[in-house]
């Protein structure tokens, strides 16, 4: 045992001997000599013991040998690291400092044992402790298996993931991947989608000053008459109401005038012996024109109960008569349309032919420039008043059309209903020749009458309910269902001011509607109207968000 201290107490001096001491630390950083890295474990056995203490003390070591061939020897064995490392604590610091060191030549760092060096942290104060050894080996294994592991963003191979490592970064510094970062050119428009509902601003609740008018229609008449010996035909046209306010209807070989003014009641002295199947006034009210079962036409004037002048040559019953200044057109059975100039001698300037059946309604619009006509054929053709050939056909109803109506306030908005086996109203635009909107009555509708003061429009209806339907429009929302008559309904006509609706019907009635009660309004399409439609408006959606 005293041989054994007395070595470690000679290598130890050996090494703070070259060490320790700052120049020859400067000059020859050597951590130990041949010798004591290639000297064996002491061993505990006693033989072992009593060899030890012949052992001689090793040499120093030579002063002419580089650094690099000190290291060379101190990498000669793996054994020798844990020696130092188990019985000579010391030299640990010394080998620390010795691998650490920036040598001209660096060949040693290409020896096999690279993966075994010790990479020690150095410290500014040196002490006694022993850092802990790292592992090279696991740590390189460790490094070359991360790095076959490649992050799919990183991945330049793995196009998918590079553009989505791209676009999430653009993402979080708010770039779009498409637009340059420097851009010395003015923003053009942008392209993007713009929701306006989702961007459009919410609407603000409106305080009403005033409150809306309640409109109460009357579901009974306001006032009977009797028409005995009403023709019960849907293809006729017996009744109509003037711009002077008196009604014309045809009954049997008769036509008979009531003033809504006055109340009273004319006949017409009527001396033909066809029977009468439409009547229809002129724009001003002061004649009135006669369609017979012997295909003339007649015009009357009013006032002074004279018949002016019979236009013949149609040959066919003559259904439906319709208006437009001095113009007169009239629908024949078999289908023909002719236009009778009251002025001329010779009348009928012009001929049309788009039917093949009985033409049974027949509306010129307010402004002369289109007619609409329908037929048994269930065909509806809109003619332009300069040609001879239609401007639009259309073959959508599956029924006769009768009900033909010119909106008031769109012009270019025509309505038509269906027969019993259509039931339909159909709403037209006249410049593009589309349908707009369509309405199942689930009846035959007869006639059509659109509101002067309101966006509305009125029906009249056969089996099963025979009743007046008020619809609004666009909404095509029900108003009110009247049930008007015990029988069909075949004929309606507006008073000129637009608020009470005259209907015929089968059970020899003759009955007044008060629906559109103006309350003060001024028709639709005025000056005056649109401001009041304007105002009214602001007022329902009010009460609609109310």
């Amino acid at each position: 045992s005293s041989g054994e201290g007395l070595n470690k107490k000679q290598s130890s001096s050996t090494i703070r001997k070259y060490l320790v001491s700052p120049t020859k630390a400067t000059t020859k950083p050597l951590a130990c000599n041949d010798n004591v890295l290639a000297s064996p474990k002491p061993s505990t056995n006693t033989n072992t013991q009593t060899t030890s203490k012949k052992t001689k003390t090793p040499p120093p070591p030579e002063k002419g040998r580089s650094v690099v061939e000190m290291l060379n020897a101190t990498r000669s064995t793996i054994t020798a690291t844990a020696i130092i490392n188990k019985d000579f604590p010391s030299m640990k610091r010394s080998y620390s400092a010795i691998t650490h060191l920036d040598t001209a030549n660096e060949t040693w760092l290409n020896q096999p044992l690279k993966s075994r060096k010790r990479n020690y942290e150095k410290k500014d104060a040196y002490d006694r402790l022993t850092p802990k050894i790292v592992d090279m080996q696991s740590a390189q294994f460790i490094m070359n298996r991360s790095s076959q592991t490649t992050t799919p963003y990183l991945d330049t191979n793995n196009e998918g993931g590079s553009e989505s490592y791209q676009e999430q970064v653009a993402k979080a510094c708010g770039i779009e991947p498409t637009k340059r970062i420097l851009s010395f050119t003015p923003t053009g428009p942008s392209t993007k989608h713009v929701d306006l509902r989702k961007n459009a601003p919410k609407p603000k609740l409106m305080t009403r000053t005033t409150a809306l008018p309640n409109r109460h229609i009357l579901s009974s008449p306001e006032k009977v008459l009797d028409a005995p010996y009403m023709d019960d035909d849907y293809y006729l046209n017996l009744l109509d109401w003037s711009s002077t306010n008196v009604v014309a209807v045809g009954l049997g070989k008769s036509v008979y005038l009531w003033s809504a003014e006055t109340g009273s009641i004319q006949p017409l002295n009527y001396d033909t012996d066809d029977q009468v199947t439409s009547v229809s006034w002129s724009n001003d009210g002061a004649y009135l024109s006669v369609g017979t079962t012997g295909g003339d036409t007649q015009v009357w004037d009013v006032e002074s109960n004279t018949k002016l002048r019979s236009m013949t040559g149609q040959e066919c019953r003559i259904g439906v008569l319709s208006w437009d200044k001095h113009i007169v057109s009239s629908g024949g059975r078999n289908g023909s349309i002719w236009h009778h100039d009251v002025r001329m001698a010779k009348h009928n300037v012009r001929e049309l032919y788009g039917h093949t059946d009985d033409v049974c309604g027949l509306k010129w619009r307010w402004d002369g420039q289109l007619l609409a006509s329908g037929g048994n054929d269930d065909t509806v053709n809109i003619w332009d008043a300069r040609s001879t050939t239609p401007k639009f056909t259309k073959t959508t109803h599956s029924g006769a059309i009768k009900a033909l109506a010119w909106c008031p306030w769109k012009h270019n908005t025509l309505a038509t209903g269906g027969g019993r086996d259509d039931k339909n109203i159909h709403f037209w635009d006249t410049v593009t020749g589309s349908r707009r909107h369509t309405i199942q009555t689930g009846s035959q509708v007869t006639s059509l009458n659109w509101s002067k003061h309101y966006n509305e429009i009125a029906s009249t209806h056969g089996s099963p309910h025979n009743q007046v339907t008020v619809w609004e429009y666009p909404t095509l929302t029900k108003v009110i269902d009247i049930p008007a008559h015990e029988s069909r309904i075949l004929h309606s006509a507006m008073s000129p001011d637009g608020q009470v609706l005259a209907t015929a019907a089968a059970d020899d009635n003759l009955k007044f509607w008060r629906i559109f009660e103006a309350n003060g309004k001024a028709p639709l399409g005025t000056e005056r109207s649109r401001l009041t439609e304007k105002k009214e408006s602001k007022l329902r959606r009010s009460h609609s968000i109310r």
